[in-house]
């Protein structure tokens, strides 16, 4: 009973330890999650743009090994040993051979491969960097319609009470016979939607947090933080079609093709002879007619290739790799072509957003909560009718609905011309 007693404290102090830890852990994911906080998640160890990395630097290993010359041969062997009668020391030619050959690949070739890896080696690097912009592109996107059906939810949960009063009022006013059985139908029908319509909100934003977790993990089903980020201003279009030079894709774009440049060099080289350096020595046993042993042999022979068949193998080589070249700068001026195309919508587009978003908060949001109110006082003093009432609640609340959507909208927009644009974050 004392040992219990004794060790009681010590278990208090876990179970409190780890009450604390349990609580601590439930406020953290209660911390609503910022939009800057979702981009340096999404973008740190991205396991994508990792393994385009990886793939960059095994391309540049290669490019060192492809420079080296091949591993020399060694040959072992024994040469003209009689198999009739006699051995090793019988017949003056039977020797024992040691060689090594060394290959020479042809003219440049090993150069120019090494040239070819590390340009590939490099489009995998701008690759990598043209991914990590559209993750966190798509984490922005995710975030961004997380945070509107979170909102919207928000807004309609704020607007029930005032469907429910009206459903009250009419009821109140029904029950004396001012207002008929119509319309107390009408007012209970709308909260019914409305109701239907947060479920909606609720799903959305689920799927919004299923989205958003594929770049960021668990911390998608945080709270959204519930404040857009400033992006209220842009560059000029020309000054972000000045940067399209600078995007990675094009950068990609421009490594692939001196990587194509490298492959026709490499074809041009195939017409150059390769050729390879043999030294050997034979060992002799024996002795001549005169006593003398037998004298041992070196010897030495350079090989070379003789390229005279080449138009079934050079010239195809050759041609398949200029086709290639042409395909890359083509495919780059295709690329270059829709990424300017893009960035001009996408600019066409935000500048709109701007105007709406504007024209909403400076008069349409006010003039829907006046409409809205002034229907409803003279649905009470008798002197309005119905359906103007409930219109008007629903205007006004599709009217601040739609005011979030362009919110939103915009910072969409503004993230996809961040992508296209260079903007730094």
């Amino acid at each position: 009973m004392f040992s219990f007693c004794g060790r009681l404290p010590e278990i208090s102090c876990v179970f409190i330890m780890g009450t604390l830890l349990a609580i601590n852990a439930e406020a953290q994911q209660r911390v609503p999650l910022t939009l800057a906080e979702a981009e340096d998640l999404a973008v740190a160890d991205e396991p994508g743009s990792a393994a385009i990395r990886a793939r960059a630097d095994a391309y540049q290993e290669q490019a060192v090994a492809a420079g080296q010359l091949p591993d020399p041969v060694l040959r072992v062997g024994v040469a003209n040993f009689p198999i009739e009668s006699g051995g090793f020391s019988t017949e003056g030619m039977t020797q024992a051979q040691l060689g090594i050959r060394q290959a020479f690949p042809r003219g440049r070739s090993r150069a120019l491969m090494t040239e070819q890896l590390r340009s590939m080696s490099s489009e995998q690097s701008e690759q990598a960097e043209a991914r990590s912009r559209d993750v966190l592109m798509a984490a922005r996107q995710s975030w961004l319609e997380t945070y509107y059906w979170q909102s919207a939810e928000q807004i309609m949960s704020e607007s029930r009470p005032f469907f429910a009063d009206l459903v009250t009022i009419t009821r109140s006013m029904y029950s004396v016979g001012r207002k008929t059985q119509h319309d107390l139908l009408r007012a209970e029908l709308e909260l019914s939607r409305l109701d239907d319509r947060l479920i909606v909100a609720q799903r959305r934003r689920a799927e919004g947090q299923a989205a958003l977790s594929q770049w960021i993990g668990n911390a998608a089903y945080r709270p959204i933080a519930m404040k857009l980020p400033a992006w209220d201003e842009l560059p000029s279009l020309q000054a972000l079609r000045s940067r399209l030079d600078t995007h990675p894709l094009l950068a990609a774009a421009d490594a692939g093709i001196e990587a194509k440049q490298s492959a026709v060099d490499l074809a041009n080289e195939g017409y150059k002879p390769g050729w390879a350096l043999d030294f050997g020595y034979g060992y002799r046993e024996g002795s001549l007619a005169s006593g003398e042993p037998r004298s041992d042999f070196v010897s030495l022979s350079v090989s070379v290739d003789l390229p005279f068949f080449g138009e079934n193998r050079q010239d195809r080589e050759l041609s398949a790799a200029l086709h290639e070249r042409r395909a890359a700068r083509q495919g780059k001026a295709a690329l270059l072509a829709r990424l300017d195309s893009d960035l001009g919508s996408e600019y066409a587009r935000w500048f709109e957003l701007t105007q709406r978003l504007s024209l909403y908060e400076q008069q349409i949001l006010e003039q829907s909560a006046g409409q809205a109110k002034a229907a409803l006082l003279a649905y009470q003093s008798d002197a309005g009718d119905f359906s103007d009432v409930m219109r008007g609640y629903i205007d006004d609340l599709d009217t601040r609905l739609e005011h979030i959507r362009l919110k939103v909208e915009r910072a969409r927009s503004y993230a996809e011309l961040a992508n296209l644009g260079g903007i730094t974050r």
